[in-house]
């Protein structure tokens, strides 16, 4: 009966401890999506005060792209051989999008601004690579689903800062509102620290690392699967996507249809708010069906709607598409994220992500020049048909993907 009893409480204990790990990285996820998709709200006004055209613009989203994608690659590498010092590691990158923010609140010049941006996404990106593998690893059966509950975190991040931020420009310069997201950020360092301790800990058995050439070895391997070719290809096509959507808008509704403040960041938290719904339930889904049974029709809905906001660009059709276009731009990346875990083992798990990451931000640091220059040179509706393309392309692709549970090099 006694053995019975402490095994009963063992499992409490876990359960507890698996709450608090998952609850604990989605809300460390909010400060970074905060912080960068409230910056999109104060595009219009960081463009004036600079004096930028759209490829300048369109510049700091390449900017935030290229520094993710160059860090994940080393990252991927390194990171997995540091896997008991995990928590502290999250801490600082939680820290450093504080200090990011800072930065960029306090720049008399525009270099320096793309600093800051760049210190906010490398931090984000290096957060990724222990958050992912840690829940990969611990709820390997529902590694969809939990990877979707640390992406909702996000997801509040993006709803609730760009609402905020647009009450906050009705009484505060865009300076003043970055220097103040700089301060939350810094305090959770102090708290991760003590929460995550111990989220990479390692049984004795798996105590033994690989080291520095092993893991070498292993990245040159990845990066020679079909597999993982095909999955990045996917993951830098919806990338590309995204940031050529998101600039798109943040230029359209400030400069096309000249909306307030207020109606600026409602309609950029519209373009997410839906996923922290969706994303949960897709990441569900994907578990139980399989993941591309849900992600190709994703990336086709999102082909489709991008098409209809051509025509319905305006008013409350723009509204519209705009919620239907947000059903399932959010909710596939943590499907991506576990379709890559599926195939990879433990110690594979950061360099894989890192990998993966490091070639598709690098395909994504495009997409917002591109996208920028499209509507300089044309218009908004011209930018959507490439956004359009670029869905259809990567639901093709991943519908091809021979999926499997290992990765065959």
């Amino acid at each position: 009966m006694a053995a019975s009893e402490t095994a009963t409480e063992g499992t409490k204990d876990l359960r507890l401890t698996a709450r608090v790990m998952v609850t604990a990285l989605a809300v460390g996820h909010v400060a970074f999506h905060w912080i960068l998709q409230s910056f999109v709200v104060l595009v219009p006004e960081i463009q004036q005060t600079f004096g930028l055209n759209g490829v300048g613009v369109g510049g700091i989203q390449a900017v935030k792209e290229l520094t993710s994608g160059l860090i994940t690659l080393p990252g991927g590498v390194l990171v997995g051989m540091v896997r008991r010092w995990w928590g502290w590691l999250l801490a600082v990158c939680v820290g450093a999008s504080g200090l990011g923010s800072l930065l960029m609140g306090i720049s008399p010049v525009y270099p320096l601004l793309l600093v800051g941006v760049a210190v906010v996404s490398v931090s984000h990106s290096l957060w990724h690579l222990p958050a992912a593998a840690s829940l990969s690893h611990h709820f390997a059966s529902r590694r969809g689903v939990m990877l979707s509950f640390h992406g909702v975190g996000g997801s509040v991040g993006d709803v609730a800062g760009p609402l905020i931020t647009g009450v906050l420009l009705l009484v505060m310069g865009w300076r003043g509102i970055l220097s103040i997201y700089a301060v939350a950020p810094v305090f959770m360092a102090f708290m991760a620290v003590w929460v995550f301790k111990g989220i990479g800990d390692v049984k004795e058995d798996e105590a033994k690392t690989a080291g520095l050439a092993e893991r070498l070895a292993t990245t040159k391997t990845l990066f020679k699967s079909p597999l993982l070719r095909g999955l990045t290809l996917v993951r830098g096509l919806r990338s590309m996507a995204l940031g050529a959507i998101v600039t798109l808008l943040a230029l359209y509704l400030g400069n096309d249809l000249d909306l307030g403040v207020l109606n600026r960041g409602f309609h950029i938290s519209l373009l997410i708010a839906v996923g922290l719904l969706a994303k949960p339930l897709a990441g569900m889904l994907s578990d139980r069906f399989g993941r591309k049974q849900v992600l190709v029709p994703g990336l086709v809905w999102s082909c489709v709607i991008a098409l209809l906001m051509v025509a319905f660009d305006d008013g409350i059709s723009l509204t519209i598409t705009i919620v239907l276009l947000g059903m399932f731009l959010y909710p596939d990346q943590p499907i991506l994220t576990a379709a890559l875990f599926d195939v990879l083992e433990r110690d594979e798990a950061t360099i894989g992500l890192g990998v993966v990451s490091f070639v598709s931000f690098l395909m994504a640091a495009t997409s917002p020049l591109i996208a920028g220059a499209i509507y300089e040179i044309f218009s908004f509706q011209a930018g959507l048909y490439y956004v359009a393309g670029l869905f259809a392309v990567a639901a093709v692709a991943f519908a091809m993907l021979p999926l499997s549970k290992r990765v065959e090099v």
